[in-house]
């Protein structure tokens, strides 16, 4: 198999799935009343994100915000969470948490069903730098719904 070049690389990490979710992100788009608000930073990148929840009386995210600093991957990352965090138990955070970071560290398998969207991050498994800041809003959303729950 030949080794793709550093430019090749660079364009498969970063493809036009990528910039098109990290390009129609709104960066701003916090809530007014949150039950709880989780900052996260990942000091390696100096990617950053803030979520917001709020939950309702079955334990579901009934409500997302996020502010986000990232690069093109943490912001696809963020819009990907954004699309599907609502309705979401802190259980179904966590496993898919869970998988992607599989997916990213250990070369499972993509995720699939709702969270197949998911495989256009698929080209960073070999990018060690780039898994903290793909897993900043999958990390930040289950600790801030776990806040929520214990605040209860």
């Amino acid at each position: 198999m030949a080794e793709q070049s550093p430019t090749n690389a660079h364009e498969a990490l970063y493809n036009a799935r990528i910039l098109s979710l990290a390009g129609g992100l709104n960066k701003e788009d916090r809530l007014a009343h949150p039950d709880a608000s989780v900052q996260m930073d990942s000091p390696l990148c100096g990617s950053r994100i803030r979520v917001d929840v709020t939950v309702d009386s079955n334990g579901l995210v009934q409500a997302y915000g996020q502010q986000v600093r990232a690069c093109a991957l943490g912001q696809s990352s963020a819009a990907i969470m954004k699309a599907h965090a609502v309705g979401k138990s802190l259980n179904e955070l966590t496993q898919i948490r869970d998988a992607l970071e599989d997916m990213l560290k250990r070369n499972g398998p993509v995720p699939q069903g709702e969270w197949a969207d998911l495989a256009v991050l698929e080209p960073a498994r070999g990018h060690k730098s780039r898994h903290a800041s793909i897993l900043l809003p999958f990390k930040a959303v289950v600790k801030a719904v776990q806040e929520a729950l214990n605040a209860r």
